[in-house]
């Protein structure tokens, strides 16, 4: 009887770099969703935050397809990434606005490739969340800034999806601050209650108690914008943190970082300590520094290798 050989072990991907709690590996999402030597990983992420390439007009060095092609291609990922989370995981996806050609026109390539990639795979809609960016540039410039017909643009749209329609999240993670006529109304005791005119019944200690902060709303503004704002997102830290350290250690810096406080709520509001959280898309590693600093396990991918050894600057001292 002819001796065989025991199977080989599928040779691990290349990492960037390993930290406590992660690792960051080279290569492009869908091969490395495929990849074999990643089957330890399968039905283990309670969280995948990602923030793909946007369906942009101007070509970027990370890569961006547009139209129809930008809507398969994302919609092939829907399967290969389900199987990576647990049974009541989450995909949390930012996905950028974008303009029509040669008009003031929106374009609907970003809502078409959410709903395939939803479709895809079977996904359940859990809530869209709306980032508000109020130190955005007033782009698209020609339409803003020069011929003045349109106000800049200044949101992204944040997608909650799952396998399941009841996946794991708890909001007393991500509570804000009362605003100030709440704390009177818990120091007063009293207020109106009733029949609104929305025919929804007030009753006379529905608001009463107090449970150390404020169910967030899913529009993420600026606290000077909004009392009961949840995050301060406007993404103007390009003089310091990450982009200081790259340019202090001459390495090229991603130009679509994410601001971390946006990765810092949906890590919380979904995940528990010791969890693990997957971005496949990571460019700068905005998702795995804050799953790190937040005491959970976490795994990114990232096509350039420039762009995945400049991250690791997120993780010196």
């Amino acid at each position: 009887m002819p001796h065989l050989a025991p199977a080989r072990r599928a040779a691990p991907p290349a990492a960037a770099y390993t930290t406590d709690r992660g690792r960051l590996l080279v290569g492009k999402a869908e091969d490395l969703l495929a990849d074999p030597a990643l089957d330890d990983l399968r039905g283990r992420v309670q969280l995948v935050f990602t923030s793909p390439p946007f369906p942009l007009l101007r070509p970027k060095k990370y890569g961006n397809r547009q139209g129809d092609e930008y809507a398969a291609w994302l919609a092939s990922l829907a399967i290969p990434l389900t199987k990576f989370l647990t049974p009541t995981g989450s995909i949390v996806m930012e996905l950028g606005n974008g303009w029509n050609p040669g008009t003031p026109t929106v374009s609907t390539v970003g809502i078409k490739a959410l709903l395939a990639f939803q479709e895809e795979a079977g996904l359940h809609l859990c809530q869209e969340f709306i980032c508000y960016n109020p130190a955005r540039l007033p782009t698209p410039a020609e339409w803003v800034a020069v011929r003045r017909e349109r106000v800049k643009d200044a949101f992204t749209r944040v997608w909650w999806l799952s396998p399941t329609p009841t996946p794991k999240a708890d909001n007393r993670r991500v509570l804000t601050e009362y605003s100030d006529a709440m704390r009177k109304l818990l120091s007063r005791g009293t207020y109106s209650s009733g029949r609104r005119p929305s025919e929804h019944k007030v009753g006379r200690r529905s608001f009463l108690a107090d449970n150390g902060g404020a169910i967030p709303p899913n529009v993420l503004v600026a606290p000077a914008e909004e009392p009961q704002a949840v995050l301060p997102i406007p993404n103007t830290a390009s003089r310091g943190g990450y982009h200081e350290k790259c340019r202090k250690g001459n390495v090229p810096r991603h130009p679509a970082a994410m601001p971390e406080p946006l990765v810092e709520f949906f890590v919380k509001f979904l995940t528990d300590p010791g969890e693990l959280v997957l971005d496949p898309f990571a460019g700068s590693n905005t998702t795995g520094a804050v799953a790190e600093n937040l005491g959970r396990e976490w795994v990114g991918f990232e096509a350039d290798a420039e762009y995945a050894a400049a991250s690791q600057v997120r993780f010196a001292a």
